[in-house]
């Protein structure tokens, strides 16, 4: 795939347990990309008080404004299939995402390889250095910064 002329999503999901049988999306970002114009971004979350875990709904307590919010832990992966209609999906996590995701039928990739970076668990520290990104608490945004700036890079 050619991140600066094919169709695609960045997509990052937060769970409320890294097993999807056992757990249930809180939160999706995602962007809509041709090439490296974006067409549409996704921002859902549930409602606070679905969420059991103190400290998730701390970790998703931001930007509260730019969010939509549900209170059916069923509607945001339905509405988000609806949304991504048959685009391939590059997602920022390889371990748990898959299995929120298996409803899609879509292509779902890891984004790392098309910005030459491996996954780690400081990978977003080392793209924002290596990019020269400032940090933002949605990270659909930052690898979005990044495959712009990749691009770039490649021209020079």
């Amino acid at each position: 795939m050619n991140l600066h002329k094919d169709k695609y999503i960045i997509v990052e999901i937060i769970p409320t347990h890294s097993d999807s049988d056992k757990g249930f999306i809180a939160q999706i970002s995602a962007l809509k990309l041709d090439g490296i114009k974006l067409l549409d971004r996704f921002d859902y979350r549930v409602k606070d008080n679905l969420i059991e875990n103190d400290d998730l709904k701390r970790l998703i307590s931001y930007d509260k404004e730019m969010f939509t919010y549900v209170d059916n832990i069923y509607f945001i992966i339905e509405k988000f299939k609806q949304w991504a209609e048959d685009y391939p999906i590059l997602i920022v996590e390889e371990t748990y995402t898959p299995g929120y995701l298996s409803e899609l039928n879509n292509t779902k990739e890891l984004i790392y390889p098309y910005i030459d970076m491996e996954y780690s668990l400081d990978v977003f520290d080392k793209i924002m250095d290596k990019y020269k990104i400032e940090p933002t608490n949605h990270l659909v945004d930052i690898l979005y910064e990044a495959i712009i700036f990749h691009g770039e890079k490649k021209e020079d």
